[in-house]
């Protein structure tokens, strides 16, 4: 099979040919049939405080279909359309048999690589994918989940005024779900007007450029009638916890999703004077998977805005390269078999 492999040596992918895969007990063998390019796969492979390293096949929020099955494989058939997640786990402990196998004290990024034409992934992390949600929409998921989780710990009470931190797909993620979820105001800030149809198109109310005003926290009371009840941080760059405490108001919360690789610092005495709950949430259970795929079926198809582009093999290497500095893209999707 293709598969475009990110060389640590040389600091770019590199499309090869690799032996084809095959399922062992419990598993599924999958045609992918849309990859996500996530961000968090841009700063690893260029942040030096998390390397990958030596060759690695990336690729962590796709679509496939089941081609073949291993032993013991009772859930799936083959010619299911399924999205696995990534992490896997020891499958007994309580974090597990919660359907959040990121927690297991033994958790471990799993066998999923979406940069190439097949891939094994365990039937215990998967889901079917309804014949309503295109490949595309169903290779969103993933991000999609990590957004829905944090809204969920936010524990928004309807009418809640909402404020994200950050445009990328997770902050346009957690803005579509903190209207769905019943906030009556989302503003999405970001440094530029560069993400504004996309945050407008998944639901926010009003986007902020921060660059375009003199005071943040000004124009986004202005906008909210007040301060937010809630703060989304989803930029992951320092200093944005502590801009997020200081937008919320007092005895609120505030919920980092941003992956902020190098370190970081805020006020501690900042957060107590305000009360300010403080929680960070890495990603998602099962059932998020499957309410993303059930909210995209009865035909909110308002996610897909987030693809911009569609590549190939071919024009993945420079398309990845591309991302590492100031893009029009939002989501870039990877067809490995061909557009």
């Amino acid at each position: 099979m293709r598969a475009a492999v990110f060389k640590r040596a040389l600091g770019r992918l590199v499309v090869e040919q690799h032996p084809d895969p095959s399922p062992e007990a419990g598993e599924l063998l999958i045609r992918i049939a849309r990859a996500g390019i996530c961000g968090s796969e841009i700063h690893a492979t260029s942040h030096p405080a998390r390397p990958v390293g030596g060759d690695t096949i990336l690729g962590h929020e796709i679509c496939g279909e089941v081609i073949a099955l291993g032993k013991g494989v009772e859930r799936f058939r083959v010619g299911d359309r399924i999205v696995p997640m990534p992490y896997v786990g020891c499958g007994r402990c309580s974090a597990c048999l919660a359907g959040k196998p990121h927690l297991c004290p033994g958790a471990r990024l799993g066998i999923v690589a979406g940069y190439c034409e097949y891939t094994r992934v365990g039937q215990n992390e998967c889901i079917r994918v309804p014949a309503e949600v295109s490949d595309e929409e169903a290779a969103l998921i993933e991000p999609l989940a990590v957004g829905l989780q944090g809204v969920r710990k936010a524990e928004l009470a309807v009418g809640n005024r909402v404020l994200v931190t950050g445009a990328g797909p997770i902050g346009l993620a957690a803005a579509f779900w903190a209207r769905r979820l019943g906030a009556s105001r989302v503003v999405v800030m970001a440094n530029s007007a560069r993400r504004k149809q996309f945050a407008l198109g998944m639901g926010a109310t009003h986007f902020i450029a921060q660059q375009e005003v003199a005071d943040a926290t000004e124009a986004v009371r202005d906008v909210l009638g007040g301060a937010p009840d809630v703060v989304i941080e989803a930029a992951g760059v320092p200093g944005a916890i502590a801009e997020a405490i200081a937008h919320v108001k007092p005895a609120s919360t505030v919920i980092s999703l941003g992956l902020c690789w190098g370190g970081d610092h805020f006020c501690p005495s900042a957060a107590l004077m305000k009360e300010v709950r403080l929680q960070f949430s890495l990603c998602y259970a099962r059932s998020d998977f499957e309410y993303c795929a059930t909210v995209m079926a009865e035909g909110d198809h308002r996610p897909r805005i987030m693809i911009t582009a569609t590549v190939d093999f071919d024009a993945l290497p420079a398309k990845f390269e591309s991302l590492r500095g100031p893009s029009a893209d939002c989501k870039v999707m990877i067809a490995p078999g061909g557009i």
